[in-house]
């Protein structure tokens, strides 16, 4: 590993984590707030609590002790027309009304306005935290990794380098490479990058006080999108043919083929979307069930058995941590290798070349 490079990065952590310590303050919530509300008359309310933890939020919850909540506050960016920004704490919400000014921290964790004025909500929530965090750490870690490969060579891996080259090579070899053929090169940054973007993200949501990033619908509506925007500009005259004048089809069954080919387009990046969505999810509303079991059967008995189960299961969300990141980046390819592959259908359908298979006969 290069030193230079690893140095500034541990300088950079440490200073981070000095910089966010007077942060973290210790909150009391107020009765109304969905942290304490879950248990509201003795009851523990499973759904609140789950509900809580998967959603967004203007301040990171890490933990609760008691009746204390371990947060770190974030910052409240509100614009509102005609009168400029509007910018301060989320600790500003911990009282019993949750009321700051003119602005009230429902329930759900959104602010709304009391007397009714629009304002455009551009904060630094528990996800843009941690999207900033992961990002933070991607740029640090392929950094650190590039000068290595400077250092380093002709010479064999060392390091945090001789980690990240067999995934890089995979990832090259084994997604872009044969879903993509000979023009991969070009799309090999995207597709590393979204692939080490997701990888990262699901591990950190696995992390104690997490955010759910990758579990974010709108997360993942911007990296399908991403995809979407650059199959079509990738595109060439061969994939519009597909659609508009599909081979082998007769022309009765066009005005039937054409609308399914479009809607297949947006069905695509669509897939890629809810997949990645539902499967974080998923998984962070399992294990937090089954931690939730403890408290609504109230026996100690049920304790270790739960555990057990819930400690499997996170260790099931490691391995879907790293196979939704490859599921992602190989459809990706998939898809942009249909939008640039040179197709052939002078001959028939299938892709069949019939030249070459007569020349066999010939032979």
């Amino acid at each position: 590993m290069d030193a230079g490079y690893s140095n500034t990065i541990k300088k950079f952590f440490f200073f981070l984590l000095i910089a966010l310590t007077p942060l973290i303050s210790l909150a009391q919530e107020p009765a109304d707030h969905p942290a304490s509300a879950q248990h509201e008359e003795g009851k523990f309310r499973a759904g609140d609590m789950i509900l809580h933890h998967v959603g967004d939020s203007p301040e990171w919850h890490f933990a609760t002790i008691g009746h204390t909540h371990l947060t770190l506050p974030l910052p409240v960016i509100l614009f509102v027309p005609g009168q400029g920004l509007d910018v301060f704490s989320s600790s500003r919400f911990h009282n019993e009304t949750r009321v700051y000014g003119d602005y009230k921290l429902d329930e759900h964790d959104h602010i709304t306005s009391l007397s009714g004025k629009k304002f455009y909500n551009f904060s630094i929530t528990k996800n843009v935290a941690s999207l900033m965090l992961s990002a933070i750490l991607l740029i640090g870690i392929f950094f650190t990794v590039a000068g290595a490969y400077k250092k380093n060579h002709g010479r064999a891996p060392r390091g945090i380098q001789s980690f990240f080259e067999p995934i890089i090579l995979f990832v090259r070899d084994d997604i872009a490479r044969p879903n993509i053929g000979p023009k991969y090169q070009r799309y090999m940054p995207y597709l590393l990058t979204v692939f080490f973007f997701i990888w990262f993200n699901n591990l950190l949501g696995l992390m104690p006080g997490g955010a759910n990033l990758t579990g974010n619908i709108a997360v993942t509506l911007i990296l399908a999108l991403i995809t979407l925007l650059i199959v079509l500009f990738s595109s060439n005259k061969y994939y519009w043919q597909h659609i508009f004048a599909t081979p082998g089809v007769p022309l009765w069954l066009l005005p039937i083929m054409i609308p399914v080919e479009l809607i297949g387009i947006i069905t695509k990046p669509f897939s890629l979307m809810v997949r990645l969505f539902a499967n974080i999810t998923a998984g962070h509303i399992i294990i937090l069930s089954l931690f939730s079991l403890i408290f609504i059967a109230k026996s100690i008995a049920v304790g270790p058995v739960i555990v057990a189960f819930a400690l499997f299961m996170n260790v099931l969300e490691l391995l879907v941590a790293i196979l939704q990141a490859y599921v992602f980046t190989m459809l990706s390819a998939l898809y942009i290798g249909s939008a640039v592959e040179e197709h052939e259908h002078a001959h028939g359908d299938l892709g069949v070349d019939h030249d070459s298979v007569d020349a066999k006969h010939h032979h």
